[in-house]
């Protein structure tokens, strides 16, 4: 599917990025990946990390905030993966303009130069913070996951579509617990602070997240969010995993944040079908004769939910161990 295919990634010198592009040119032939992104010296340090396939990358320094760029870029290209994003709550409630800048104008951008320039297929990132948002940075995602939907609407006779991803935040992914878990131990405290002892996450890992993407491009016809069926955990049995002599102080809640991961809303389960190993939320309106969901999946009940606090798959401590000994905690 992605062999001979241009591949462009915004926000591509991040996390995602540079794991989507190490699977993809581990396990296809792409023609072309290109990395577009504002920061110059991120750019270097992936091009010296990808030396070896510096025949297949191209970096562009540019920001999804300039349409201009953006179509010059997109000259060419079959897929777009938009991961670009402003993303730590505490920047975007103190920063709403700038949030607003990237996070919605970049995505119609994204739109409007995938539409003019001929692109085949986008697959935007999405966040659980986007399902029911209660901050600023899970507000403009929501607008974001709507823009793309409806995308769908103007294509016309172009043989392209958008869809969505979905999942939470990645294990040991930069600003996450995990990482806060173990600087703290590192240093040698004993002490792990939890915001409420009752807090869930779901378990997903970058492959995970890379995988979901690739599955989106092989089977979106347009308009579909699609979510992975991911392990929970408690956060509690997260301090317990890292440092299992460790005491636990329960700091509170911090502004804009929940107690559960929500992928799944009661008000999304009337177009939701589960499949084996995901859901895919289809779109309450079509707009062309393309968008046809595949109906070889099971739709939920009515008022079904999907979130890290009802989960029916959860990790015990030492299942959570095991995953962290995967982790590069040295990163």
């Amino acid at each position: 599917m992605l062999t001979n295919k241009t591949i462009l990634i915004t926000g591509g010198t991040g996390s995602f990025g540079k794991c989507f592009t190490k699977h993809v040119l581990t396990h296809y032939e792409p023609k072309k990946i290109i990395i577009y992104s504002r920061d110059e010296f991120k750019q270097w340090l992936m091009a010296n990390e990808f030396k070896e396939y510096e025949e297949k990358l191209r970096f562009f320094i540019g920001d999804v905030r300039d349409l201009e760029r953006l179509k010059r870029a997109c000259e060419g290209v079959d897929y777009i993966i938009h991961a670009a994003a402003l993303k730590q709550v505490p920047v975007c409630e103190y920063n709403p303009n700038e949030a607003i800048k990237t996070n919605i104008h970049g995505a119609m951008n994204v739109i409007d130069a995938a539409l003019d320039c001929g692109v085949h297929k986008v697959v935007a990132l999405s966040t659980d913070k986007a399902v029911n948002p209660v901050n600023l940075y899970g507000g403009t995602k929501l607008v974001s996951d709507k823009l793309f939907v409806a995308a769908n609407a103007y294509v016309g006779n172009k043989d392209i579509n958008f869809s969505i991803v979905r999942y939470g935040n990645v294990a040991g992914s930069r600003g996450s617990i995990i990482p806060l878990f173990n600087s703290i131990i590192k240093s040698g405290g004993k002490e792990l602070p939890i915001t409420d002892f009752r807090m869930t996450r779901f378990w997903i890992s970058l492959t995970q997240g890379v995988e979901l993407v690739i599955k989106a491009l092989a089977e979106a016809k347009g308009g579909e969010t699609f979510i992975s069926k991911i392990p929970s955990f408690k956060v509690t049995d997260l301090a317990k995993a890292m440092l299992p002599d460790c005491t636990m102080k329960e700091i509170g809640i911090r502004p804009g944040e929940k107690l559960h991961e929500i992928m799944v809303t009661p008000e999304d389960s009337m177009t939701t079908y589960e499949y084996d190993k995901h859901f895919i939320v289809y779109p309450q309106m079509t707009w062309n004769n393309r968008q046809q969901p595949d109906l070889s999946g099971t739709r939920v009940e009515e008022g079904f939910s999907y979130s890290s606090g009802n989960n029916t798959e959860w990790l015990s401590v030492e299942d959570i161990k095991k995953l962290l000994e995967e982790l590069d905690l040295e990163k």
